[in-house]
């Protein structure tokens, strides 16, 4: 959520910026609500002074024995119009709360200007895409070949956009989601964390999700829920990234500056509805409702946050590197950021059989904008004023996009795929898929 006093004081610049983004974010009706709770306040403050004076007026009377009837009524009108503007007042701030709730996050001055994929700015390259003397397959092809990946199966189970990974392939799920947590624990220096898989309807506002996006969102039905006591803010939702439970872990908090960073690791499967991508990547891995990532998030001290986002970008990289997948590094366009974002870097992996690059991260500082809608706060030192911590978040990496990448760029001419040496322990000492009976 952005600061009401910074958009009031840069309007021009603001405006510019969130036109950036793309469309028209029409500031007019916050300015008018603004207006409208100034005129309320001045009125609501100008009566609370009035109200003090002729308290001391009546005091001042009854201690001379002169009548205070006239004040008395004057009190009593003043006191009843009191009553009505202080709720006026909180509906309007409220008002202007959720309006607030609708904008996104500007960019940063660094993000490259432009209006979609073709504005996208390469930052490097790492790896060599691999040759092959034979046409090489995608990895739906090559894993339902092997016998690892059963799609048809998945949709008769759970329908459209459900993947069922057998033997091998459940296998190097799991290896790869040990190997990524190992990596980042051990030479990153995370934390790891298992969070909830649902999260209330006021998680999802906290890190920006809510309320635009409700329609990709998988929601908990509450027919058959016995307690009643709840508001719409405790509404269930499943996560749609680890990204929303990890980062509202500090809520409502304010946290000692001498401990940040905080860096967070999580592996959770993802739940989403993919509203608005039918006809896209409708085969294999990589657009499914349901999908494993392992996923990264910071706290830090906010004049630090954009060394840690390169820092976050290169942990995120390693797991490219050891598994020795090329890729490459994209800072994307203000156009194309998404609405919480003030820069982001999608790390984009080859991918062989299709012959293209695919996202398979999204590194993403979201400054004091998730921050400020949860509360979260830190002291650089014990008697400094509270400010808001600076939030950042990434896949390191997404687990479904990484086995595709795996079985395209690592497949052989007899139908095989080797696993990359570095990956051989965690799958119990196999060096190579081959075709398994069904």
């Amino acid at each position: 959520m952005l600061d009401l006093k910074y958009v009031l004081q840069n309007l021009e610049d603001v405006q510019k910026r969130l036109n950036q983004k793309g469309g028209i974010q029409d500031l007019g009706p916050l300015l008018l609500l603004d207006q409208r709770r100034r005129d309320l306040q001045k009125e609501y403050d100008d009566l609370r002074h009035r109200q003090n004076e002729v308290s001391q007026e009546i005091a001042l009377k009854k201690k001379k024995r002169e009548s205070a009837e006239v004040l008395m009524g004057e009190m009593k009108e003043v006191a009843h119009r009191v009553k009505i503007l202080g709720p006026e007042l909180s509906q309007v701030e409220s008002q202007i709360k959720d309006y607030l709730l609708t904008i996104p996050n500007l960019p940063h001055s660094s993000v490259p200007v432009g209006t979609g994929e073709k504005g996208n700015q390469e930052i490097r390259k790492w790896g060599k895409p691999p040759s092959f003397d034979f046409q090489p397959r995608t990895h739906d092809v090559i894993g339902e070949a092997l016998g690892i990946l059963d799609f048809e199966r998945a949709v008769k189970i759970s329908g459209a956009r459900f993947a069922l990974s057998r033997g091998a392939g459940a296998l190097l799920e799991r290896a790869l989601i040990n190997f990524m947590l190992d990596c980042h624990t051990k030479e990153h220096g995370y934390l790891e964390i298992l969070p909830p898989f649902m999260v209330a309807r006021r998680s999802l506002i906290g890190t920006g999700q809510l309320p635009k996006f409700e329609e990709d969102l998988f929601k908990i039905d509450y027919k058959d829920r016995e307690d009643k006591k709840f508001s719409k803010e405790d509404e269930l939702f499943l996560i749609p990234t680890a990204e929303v439970p990890v980062t509202n872990i500090h809520r409502e908090e304010i946290l000692d500056g001498d401990k940040l960073p905080l860096k967070y690791v999580a592996h959770t499967p993802c739940f989403r509805s993919e509203a608005g991508s039918y006809g896209k990547d409708t085969k294999g891995l990589i657009r499914l409702h349901q999908f494993n990532k392992v996923e990264l998030v910071h706290y830090v001290a906010a004049d630090t946050s954009y060394e840690a986002l390169e820092s976050l970008t290169r942990h995120a990289e390693s797991i490219l590197q050891k598994l020795g997948l090329p890729y490459r590094v994209v800072s994307l366009c203000t156009g194309d950021l998404g609405f919480g974002a003030s820069k982001t870097y999608d790390l984009e992996v080859w991918m062989a059989g299709e012959k293209t690059y695919r996202e398979i991260s999204s590194c993403s500082n979201y400054e004091d904008y998730q921050a400020r809608r949860m509360n979260i706060r830190y002291r650089a030192a014990s008697k400094d004023k509270p400010q808001f911590v600076h939030t950042l978040n990434g896949s390191g990496l997404a687990v479904g996009r990484t086995v595709a990448a795996l079985l395209e760029n690592y497949q052989q001419a007899d139908g095989s795929v080797l696993i990359p040496p570095i990956l051989q322990s965690y799958m119990h000492g196999l060096k190579k898929m081959s075709v398994v009976p069904l």
